[in-house]
């Protein structure tokens, strides 16, 4: 195991909550970049920040058809990055898809994308992790409530919050369509959950959460001190969110897909090392360890 402090307990017998020891907007107000200063203002309340527009159009046209394509290729369904729905047998996602796809490892390197990922968090950056989202209409499950630090911490080891996301809408993102759900200023609490890490959780967790879920009465007392934001927005808008906002998503029942490219940038100065609550680390295309900066 790792001989690194951890700041934030989890997975123990019980649940614990732990003040976040980390800033969340580690770059300087004033860096050049994409975001302006009243937008990572916000982005240091909440926890997140939707940007109604981060792509054309037109670019969106060229990620939907790059992501039909992988999403129809044999060789990718069978490759152990691709995830399937148990009922259905659609593929719900596929990771490390900026290194599958050319396509995609364009939009990683594009201003608009890491520049924000860079201004945020006050570094180089390099991607932890990225992934094609599908959720299907008819029945597409959801996610539950959970933060991800939480799995990053305990299975792939990150040591501090300091990881930022970006989903990129290519469908609309609907109110009825599973859309994600996340609760304004929680990034500021860290709850450890209860029970220990299994091995090979993530065969599991990949397609339904368990290990590192909050109990009802924990989410139930964060909902009711938060709140819940849904985000709704048309293909090419984008919200960014840090590690550690509780958040997740519905079942898609609607006829309607909800289609999203996911990154996920880490500072190169918060390089992982060994699980914090976890017997073995995930498997590197879920959690990098190329800690080389997007350039």
């Amino acid at each position: 195991m790792t001989d690194v402090t951890d700041l934030y307990p989890t997975r123990g017998t019980t649940e614990v909550t732990t003040p976040r020891q980390d800033p969340v907007v580690w770059g300087s107000p004033d860096t050049p970049g994409p975001f302006d200063v009243a937008g990572l203002q916000s982005f240091e309340r909440d926890g997140f920040l939707a940007v109604d527009q981060l792509i054309t159009e037109g670019e969106v046209a060229v990620y939907r058809r790059e992501l039909d394509r992988l999403v129809g290729d044999p060789a990718i369904r069978a490759d152990e990055r691709s995830v399937v729905e148990p009922k259905s047998k659609e593929i719900r996602s596929v990771f490390e898809v900026h290194r599958i796809s050319e396509v995609f490892a364009g939009l990683v390197r594009d201003e608009r994308v890491v520049g924000r990922a860079r201004q945020i968090l006050g570094s180089d950056v390099y991607v932890h992790q990225s992934r094609i989202n599908v959720k299907p209409g008819f029945g597409a499950s959801g996610f539950y409530w959970h933060s991800d630090f939480e799995t990053w911490h305990a299975e792939d080891g990150l040591p501090n919050m300091r990881t930022v996301s970006v989903s990129i809408a290519l469908t609309e993102n609907y109110d009825t369509n599973g859309g994600l759900m996340i609760m304004p200023g929680s990034h500021r609490t860290f709850l450890g959950c209860a029970g220990a890490t299994p091995d090979d959780n993530y065969k599991k967790s990949l397609q339904m959460q368990d290990a590192g879920t909050p109990s009802d009465e924990a989410l139930t007392a964060l909902a009711g001190q938060y709140g819940i934001k849904l985000f709704t927005g048309r293909a090419g808008s984008a919200t960014w969110f840090d590690c550690n906002c509780m958040h997740g998503s519905g079942d898609n029942i609607t006829p309607f897909p909800r289609s999203n490219v996911f990154i996920v940038f880490n500072s190169v100065e918060n390089a992982a090392v060994d699980p914090f609550a976890a017997p073995v680390r995930r498997p590197e295309f879920i959690g990098a360890r190329d800690f080389t900066p997007v350039r």
